[in-house]
């Protein structure tokens, strides 16, 4: 949770001012308003690192330690022992030795007297926005055991979602590393080898010839320009994807990528459903959940239509229109909005879409392979035909003029 300071009213029409913890600023003004303080201004607050807990980048907490940690923080929390006392015994427990630093560093500063939810905060690493603002959520509520339980499914799902996309690529990747290598062996060490033999013929060679040749030749004498134009365009690729520009341009790229732009469209937008619907199930305000989801999403360009459409209810428009403007979802989706409007179970059914484009991108995945796998071997067939062309057709010339001779 952020610090925020502010400025408002009360019912007496008296100007207060103080701070509030809150996800944001939105959530902050809910927050005042439920004092029955008419919020008129409010700004963040610099708050300094109060964690001591060093992470290096090398210390990474995985996807299954939070899904175990989530898990076992249900669990005790349920069983009624005492919050300290579970997270120093799952420190203990635990085999990460990042986990158990920053597990150790929470507790210190529950002892403090800060919230879970302001020591979570402390680690945005390990513990996104959201994940704050529903431990936040069940801190204010007394359910702090069921914030956990709905943590837990949410990780697992996104770890399902992970390994389908991996193991769905997982080939493709191995037969284009494999190509590159055979191209790098086959300019470096197997073209030359020939090149001294046709250097040896006074005719002109074939086109498919003279390609093999130039490419060996740039291969074996500017190598090293070669090496240096790749990593200088990976670096700036690097350095324009840490922009804001960069990164809202590359996150619309891959949307509109061929094979993979579907999938990964219907990849976020289950990811946006399951995490809008958790948090409104946690009780989070409307629009409060809209800019929390817009970062768990992971792409800009659908974060910004999101944050469009949080700026289109505080004008008081209807969820189901602003889900219209935006242009995101398919008429099926929209029509099980509009029931979960109508029945008051936006929840509810956003966990169905969320399931429905889940269901979605397990089928495409499965079905990715078949059909990368013709384009692969229209790739590797025109390799093989103009390394066969450029190879053996100079050898029957020669065969033939032999002959003729």
């Amino acid at each position: 949770m952020a610090t925020f300071s502010y400025t408002a009213r009360d019912r007496q029409g008296q100007a207060i001012s103080g701070s509030i913890e809150a996800g944001s600023e939105t959530a902050a003004a809910d927050m005042l308003l439920k004092r029955s303080q008419i919020p008129i201004k409010i700004q963040l607050q610099e708050e300094k690192q109060t964690s001591t807990a060093i992470v290096w980048p090398w210390q990474r907490v995985s996807m299954t330690e939070l899904i175990i940690f989530s898990r076992q923080m249900y669990s005790l929390m349920k069983a009624g022992i005492p919050i300290i006392r579970a997270i120093v015994g799952l420190a203990e427990s635990t085999s990460s030795s990042a986990l158990n630093m920053v597990l150790l560093d929470l507790a210190d500063q529950l002892e403090k007297g800060r919230t879970l939810s302001a020591a979570m905060a402390q680690h945005p690493k390990i513990f996104s926005r959201l994940v704050v603002s529903i431990v936040h959520v069940g801190e204010n509520t007394g359910r702090l055991d069921e914030s956990f339980l709905q943590l837990s499914s949410y990780f697992e799902q996104e770890m399902e979602t992970k390994k389908q996309i991996k193991q769905a690529t997982r080939y493709p990747t191995f037969v284009l590393f494999a190509i590159a290598v055979a191209m790098v062996l086959m300019n470096m060490l197997v073209i030359p080898q020939f090149a001294t033999m046709f250097a040896k013929f006074n005719t002109e060679l074939p086109w498919a010839t003279r390609v093999l040749l130039a490419s060996s030749n740039l291969f074996i004498n500017h190598w090293k320009l070669m090496l240096a134009a790749l990593i200088g365009c990976i670096w700036a690729l690097r350095l324009y994807l840490q922009t804001e520009k960069g990164r809202y341009q590359w996150s619309y790229w891959k949307l509109k990528t061929p094979l993979m732009g579907s999938i990964i469209v219907r990849a976020t937008l289950g990811r946006f459903s399951r995490s809008f619907s958790m948090m409104l199930r946690a009780g989070v305000p409307l629009t409060s959940a809209l800019t929390l989801v817009a970062e768990a999403v992971d792409n800009d360009y659908m974060a910004e239509k999101i944050r469009e459409m949080r700026k289109n209810i505080e004008r008081g428009e209807s969820l189901l229109r602003v889900a219209v403007q935006s242009e995101l979802f398919t008429p099926l989706v929209l029509q099980m909005l509009a029931v979960g409007e109508e029945t008051g179970q936006v929840d509810d059914m956003l966990t169905e879409v969320a399931s429905f484009y889940e269901r979605e991108v397990a089928y495409d995945l499965k079905a990715l392979t078949a059909k990368i796998e013709p384009i692969l071997i229209c790739v590797v067939s025109g390799m093989v035909l103009i390394l066969a062309l450029g190879i053996f057709t100079p050898m029957w010339d020669m065969l033939n003029a032999y002959k003729g001779g």
